[in-house]
């Protein structure tokens, strides 16, 4: 059995989902709050051939937690998430969380992302500002105040480290693990008039295109080639001997 094609064929199926992955990376560079996607790799070894046979898996993909670049821009309902933290959202599916911290206030007083979903305390309850309160001062332990009065605090989570993530929206997460609330600010706080951008490296993610693409096309050129010479060998061991 000739095993190299199907193993060119596993590889070519692998890079084209990690050519997958870094498109998406790059479309969302200006995304704030958004996390890279990356993919692990591993091999599957098959023992249907006459020898042991590995061959590469489209692999599992995870989103990375690094952390983005932070901006200053004075707006006092921006925040940037300083450590691991994250803020709570509530969406049609559940529950959310997000280093995406661009809010705005609607007229009812309605604190939500841009998108539209309610930012939520601690306790997981929508947060309610005084539409006619004033600008709003955030601590650094997410404590709202308007008008010298206390009106509530934005929730900050931690997330297990083990716990794996699907995607809602462009930046928000829902784990497959609980988040606890923070409550020591020591190294986890909000920070007002920041926002927190993209993880993405642009930089990083076009190497990789290149490298991509340059191994896609370098299996292609070996399958050709293995081709090539599976087509003269069998012409010349079933060519008809000559009288």
């Amino acid at each position: 059995m000739r095993t190299n094609l199907y193993v060119s064929l596993s590889a070519q199926v692998a890079l084209q989902k990690r050519l997958d992955t870094v498109a998406n990376n790059i479309a969302n560079v200006n995304t704030g709050g958004f996390r890279a996607d990356g993919i692990t790799f591993e091999t599957a070894l098959s023992k249907a051939a006459e020898a042991p046979t590995a061959y590469v898996t489209t692999g599992a993909t995870y989103v990375s937690r690094l952390k983005g670049s932070v901006t200053q821009t004075g707006d006092p309902l921006d925040v940037a998430i300083q450590g691991d933290g994250w803020m709570a959202i509530q969406t049609p599916d559940g529950v959310a969380y997000t280093r995406d911290g661009r809010m705005k206030m609607t007229a009812a007083g309605d604190l939500q992302t841009l998108n539209g979903y309610p930012v939520l305390d601690a306790g997981g309850a929508a947060m309610q500002l005084q539409s006619d309160g004033g600008t709003p001062s955030i601590a650094g332990d997410g404590m709202i105040t308007q008008n010298g009065r206390q009106i509530g605090a934005i929730g900050l989570f931690s997330i297990p480290e083990n716990a794996k993530f699907s995607r809602f929206d462009n930046s928000a997460v829902v784990p497959d693990r609980p988040a606890t609330p923070i409550l020591d600010f020591s190294v986890n706080s909000i920070e007002q008039g920041f926002s927190e951008g993209s993880n993405v490296n642009p930089v990083l993610e076009l190497t990789k295109l290149i490298e991509i693409q340059r191994t896609f096309d370098s299996i292609a050129t070996t399958n050709q080639t293995s081709e090539a010479n599976l087509n003269d060998a069998i012409k010349t061991l079933g060519a008809t001997p000559s009288s």
